[in-house]
């Protein structure tokens, strides 16, 4: 599977969502391919956090359907969502920063292989458990800092560490909502690396004001303005096109 397959592992049609009188999601039509990097760019206020609160079951949906694998999510609960293969991390990061790195991973790795609370149970004995945390730190580059305190990590490393939680659970959907955001050049150039290692063989759709990283990591993007969605194409024609221009990007992009 390459990542231009296009037969849609996520699927919006019609999606709204109206808070009292206000309308925010107005009608979005979206597919987001097998195995595709998908970012949704958009001016502040334009829904793009809404829309993410919809798909992940934090919100319910006021019209329209959501489907993971053809199948209906829209309405259900988060945690439903999450064991049908569909993981998000958030724009304020969401650790526990009293436990270890290794500590953070463990508990979602542990509730991820089905293992639940018991007083009866070594913890440590669960070798299994122990190899999974062990393979996600690696992938996400945080070994070396297994002992640390999550809480002080730098701001890179615990949106890494985020990162690592997102992907514990084996889910091949992921939702990142502005995992760049308030980074140096240098920690934005780490995080856009580890993005592209987590996201093989895996489907990403995030959220993103940095243009170099959209533009650097996207394989398709999603323009949404006022809640509804003016243009979805490849980078490229994205750049070329001028509603686009004229809505987010500006003239300089042409």
């Amino acid at each position: 599977m390459t990542r231009s397959d296009h037969v849609p592992v996520l699927q919006l049609a019609g999606l709204r969502k109206q808070f009292g009188p206000m309308e925010i999601i107005r009608g979005v039509d979206l597919a987001v391919g097998t195995g595709e990097r998908h970012a949704v760019i958009g001016p502040n206020g334009a829904g793009k956090s809404t829309l993410f609160h919809l798909i992940s079951g934090h919100y319910r949906p006021s019209g329209g359907s959501i489907r993971l694998r053809g199948e209906e999510i829209g309405g259900m609960a988060p945690q439903l969502i999450n064991r049908r293969g569909l993981s998000r991390s958030f724009q304020v990061t969401n650790i526990f920063p009293r436990l270890s790195v290794w500590e953070n991973v463990r508990c979602a790795t542990l509730w991820a292989m089905g293992y639940r609370y018991s007083f009866w149970r070594n913890i440590e004995r669960l070798a299994d458990a122990r190899r999974r945390t062990e393979e996600i730190l690696t992938e996400i580059n945080l070994l070396d800092r297994w002992r640390t305190p999550a809480g002080v990590l730098t701001y890179a490393e615990q949106r890494s560490l985020e990162i690592g939680l997102t992907i514990a659970g084996s889910a091949d959907v992921l939702l990142f909502d502005e995992p760049t955001a308030g980074m140096s050049r240098a920690e934005t150039d780490r995080i856009v690396s580890l993005i592209r290692k987590v996201s093989e063989n895996r489907t990403l759709l995030m959220i993103e004001h940095d243009m170099g990283v959209v533009f650097d990591l996207a394989d398709r993007i999603s323009v949404l303005v006022y809640g509804q969605v003016i243009a979805s194409d490849t980078p490229e024609r994205i750049k070329a096109n001028a509603e686009v221009q004229l809505a987010y990007l500006g003239t300089e992009a042409a």
